[in-house]
């Protein structure tokens, strides 16, 4: 992964764009003293660079109905490719996020279900998965996150 430069008004720009992904680019120039056309130039720039990788809203899947949510480690045999976890984790339609780590799981899995029922039935798909050999279920109780963290901005 390449880094890129940005100064300190790309960061604030980015700030205030995980604060309110829909602000304008008439209010955000306002909030950095800089043009539309400038800040236009800089949001491209920022969007060539990988840096924004997209728009989004953040939905309560709860109150869809989608009420608990689990950690799922899961390994795998020796044997297993990394496309082959990668693959298991875009095919489960209840993952909603999968990061592949080191340590004694091969991946940590964030997993979404309409009920106890729902979370049983997918970790039982999970365990009978062709090159699983062992999953641990972790349910979230709670979750608190954090959608306004920033990294630390030097100076700071």
């Amino acid at each position: 992964m390449t880094t890129v430069d940005a100064d300190a008004t790309d960061v604030q720009i980015l700030s205030l764009l995980q604060d309110d992904g829909r602000m304008s680019i008439v209010d955000l120039a306002k909030a950095v003293a800089l043009s539309p056309t400038a800040v236009t130039r800089r949001i491209q720039r920022l969007e060539e660079q990988g840096v924004i990788r997209g728009y989004s809203a953040r939905v309560d899947y709860g109150r869809l109905g989608w009420e608990m949510a689990a950690f799922v480690e899961v390994r795998f045999t020796g044997t297993t490719s990394a496309d082959d976890m990668d693959r298991l984790a875009t095919t489960l339609p209840e993952a909603s996020a999968a990061y592949t780590t080191a340590g004694h799981q091969d991946v940590l899995m964030l997993v979404r279900a309409t009920s106890v029922g729902h979370l049983r039935d997918v970790i039982n798909r999970l365990r009978t998965t062709a090159g699983v050999i062992g999953t641990r279920t972790h349910v979230i109780l709670e979750a608190n996150e954090n959608d306004g963290w920033r990294p630390p901005v030097e100076g700071d």
